[in-house]
C-alpha cells in the first residue's frame, strides 16, 4: 500500500504524475504549444525506425548511424594502441569487449554513410605538405625518405629543449590522425586544446608507456591526460577524436562540469623527444578510419576457433548461470562478422572476407562444448548471446547474429559461404517458432530465464523492447513471412499503451 497526496475536485481524485510515472513507467512533461502549457504524455521513450527499403548489407546498420559508442559512460576510454574502446561495463580496470568493438566500428561505417563528406586538411606529410613547425634552439626536423613505409616522413628531435611546436589557425575541427613513432623512449606528442569560454588549455598527450590512461592534477586545477602508447618503436597510426578524449580524461579527473564540443579548438601541437611524424591531417570526422580500426582488432584478435573470447565472468542470474572469462557471444561473433564483411566489400581486402567466415565457427558447436549453439526443447536451434548451461535464450542477440550470418551470405562470394545459408535458414525457422513466448501482452521479455532458470520473468526495458521491433522489421525487408510484420505490429502498439485482451 501507498500513502500519497492527491488532489480532489468535485468527484475526480488527480494523482502526482511523479508516482503515476514510477508505477506505472510511463513518461511525460510539459511543454509550451502556441503559446499555451501543454502536458505530453507516452508509454514509451525509445524510437521506432520503420525501413523504407530492403536491408542491403553493404549499407548503413540499421540505425546505428545514430549510436555514439565512445561517449558511453561504461567506455573507459578509446584505446591509443588499439584503437577501439575499453569497457568498464562488468570490470572496473577496463577490458575489450568484442560486442562493443564491433558496435563502435559499425556506428562509424554508417555514419560514414549519413553524414555530409568530412572537411580534411593534411598539415604534414614529410613531402608536398610540410607545416611550419616551431623549432627551437638546440632541435631539429628534417623530412627524409623512410625505407619501412616507401615514402617521405618528418623526423624531429627536441634534445634538451622544450619542444618542437606547430600553431594551429581557429577553427572547429577535432578529429586528428597520424602515423607516429619514437626512436628513444621518452618522446609525447602533446595536443593543446583551449575552451574558449574559460580560456583554458587542456594538454592530451601521447607518450611511450604501457598505462592506458592517466589524469596527471596540478597544483594549480589544471589537469592533463595522458594516452600509452605501449612499446613506441613501431609506427603507430592512430585516429583520435580529441573531444572525446579529453571527455574521457575529464571524467577522470573528478571534474564535474560538462565540456562542449563546440567550444574547443586546438591551439597547438608540441612534439618532444626523437621520433618520426608522417600523414597528420585534420578533419571534421574521419569515420572510415575509426571502422577500420574496429575490423583491424578483430582481424588481430580473433582465436583458432573463429571467436572473440570475452575475458571477463559475465553473471547472468545471480549464480544460476554464469559465464567464466573466455566465452563467446553469438551477438559478438554476429556483429563482428557484419563490421569484417563490411571492410572485406570496401576494401576488396581477403583477410576481412577469411575472418568473417571463420567467425561461423562457434555456431556450429554448443554451448556446452564452448560454441553459442542451444537447442530450445531439443528442437530449435538458437545462437546464444551468453551461452549458459541451461540456455538463457536472449532475443536481441539471436537475431543480431541472424544479420551477421545473413551479410556473409550477401557479401561473400557464393563458393566460399560454407554453411552460413544454413545457419541462417535454421535460426530464421526457431526465430518464428519461439517468437510467441517473448510476447508479454504488453511488451516483451529479454529472454527465456522464467523457462530454463526457473525465475521471474526478465521484462525487456522500453528500448530492449524497440530493439526487438526494429530487428524484427529489418527482416521483413529480406523475408516475407507475415509473422514478421504482425508481431512487429503488436509490439509497437503495446508502445502506445495498447494491451492484449484479457479473458
Amino acid at each position: 500500500m501507498y500513502h500519497i497526496s492527491c488532489r480532489k475536485e468535485g468527484r475526480e481524485v488527480f494523482i502526482p504524475f511523479s508516482f503515476l510515472e514510477k508505477y506505472y513507467e510511463v513518461y511525460g512533461k510539459l511543454t509550451k504549444n502556441r503559446g499555451h502549457e501543454q502536458f505530453e504524455w507516452s508509454h514509451s521513450y525509445s524510437k521506432v525506425f520503420k525501413p523504407t527499403t530492403r536491408y542491403n548489407s553493404s549499407g548503413m546498420f540499421m540505425y546505428f548511424s545514430n549510436y555514439n559508442v565512445e561517449v558511453r559512460d561504461r567506455v573507459k576510454c578509446i584505446s591509443a594502441t588499439e584503437g577501439v574502446p575499453v569497457s568498464t561495463q562488468w570490470e572496473a580496470s577496463g577490458y575489450y569487449y568484442p560486442v562493443q568493438v564491433a558496435q563502435y566500428g559499425l556506428s562509424h561505417y554508417s555514419k560514414n554513410l549519413s553524414d555530409h563528406p568530412p572537411k580534411r586538411k593534411i598539415l604534414e606529410d614529410g613531402n608536398l605538405a610540410t607545416a611550419k613547425w616551431q623549432v627551437p634552439k638546440g632541435a631539429s626536423v628534417i623530412r627524409n625518405y623512410d625505407y619501412e613505409k616507401f615514402t617521405h616522413v618528418l623526423e624531429f628531435n627536441s634534445h634538451d629543449s622544450p619542444g618542437i611546436s606547430l600553431k594551429l589557425k581557429q577553427g572547429i575541427d577535432l578529429v586528428l590522425s597520424f602515423d607516429l613513432r619514437f626512436l628513444s623512449m621518452n618522446g609525447s606528442l602533446t595536443i593543446f586544446l583551449e575552451d574558449r569560454d574559460r580560456s583554458t588549455i587542456f594538454p592530451v598527450s601521447f607518450v611511450c608507456s604501457p598505462v592506458l590512461i592517466h589524469v596527471l592534477n596540478s597544483s594549480a586545477g589544471s589537469y592533463s591526460t595522458n594516452y600509452g602508447l605501449g612499446s613506441c618503436q613501431n609506427w603507430n597510426q592512430l585516429t583520435r577524436d580529441l573531444h572525446v578524449d579529453l571527455v574521457k580524461g575529464h571524467v577522470l579527473s573528478g571534474r564535474g562540469k560538462k565540456l562542449s564540443k563546440t567550444k574547443l579548438r586546438i591551439h597547438h601541437l608540441l612534439i618532444k623527444g626523437h621520433g618520426q611524424l608522417d600523414n597528420l591531417t585534420l578533419a571534421s570526422s574521419n569515420h572510415m578510419g575509426m571502422f577500420y580500426s574496429s575490423a583491424d582488432w578483430l582481424v588481430r584478435h580473433q582465436d583458432s576457433s573463429g571467436g572473440w573470447p570475452i575475458g571477463v565472468k559475465r553473471k547472468i542470474a545471480s549464480g544460476k548461470a554464469d559465464l567464466d572469462p573466455g566465452w563467446y557471444s553469438a551477438m559478438g561473433q554476429g556483429q563482428a562478422m557484419s563490421l569484417l564483411i563490411r571492410a572485406y566489400y570496401r576494401s576488396g581486402k581477403s583477410h576481412y572476407l577469411e575472418a568473417a567466415l571463420k567467425g561461423m565457427k562457434p555456431f556450429s558447436k554448443s554451448s556446452t562444448e564452448g560454441g553459442v549453439r542451444a537447442y530450445f526443447m531439443n528442437q530449435y536451434p538458437w545462437y546464444e548471446e551468453y551461452p549458459t548451461v541451461p540456455p538463457s535464450f536472449v532475443l536481441n542477440g539471436f537475431i543480431y547474429s541472424l544479420i551477421g550470418l545473413y551479410d556473409v551470405l550477401s557479401l561473400a562470394p557464393r563458393d566460399q559461404v560454407g554453411d552460413a545459408q544454413l545457419l541462417f535458414d535454421q535460426g530464421m525457422h526457431s526465430l518464428k517458432k519461439l517468437l510467441p513466448l517473448f510476447d508479454t501482452g504488453s511488451g516483451t521479455v529479454y529472454d527465456l530465464r522464467h523457462f530454463t532458470l526457473g525465475l521471474a520473468p526478465n521484462i525487456a526495458r522500453w528500448d530492449y523492447h524497440s530493439t526487438h521491433i526494429n530487428q524484427l522489421l529489418l527482416l521483413s525487408t529480406i523475408d516475407s513471412d507475415p509473422i514478421l510484420t504482425t508481431v512487429a505490429g503488436r509490439w509497437i502498439s503495446y508502445m502506445s499503451g495498447k494491451r492484449a485482451a484479457h479473458n
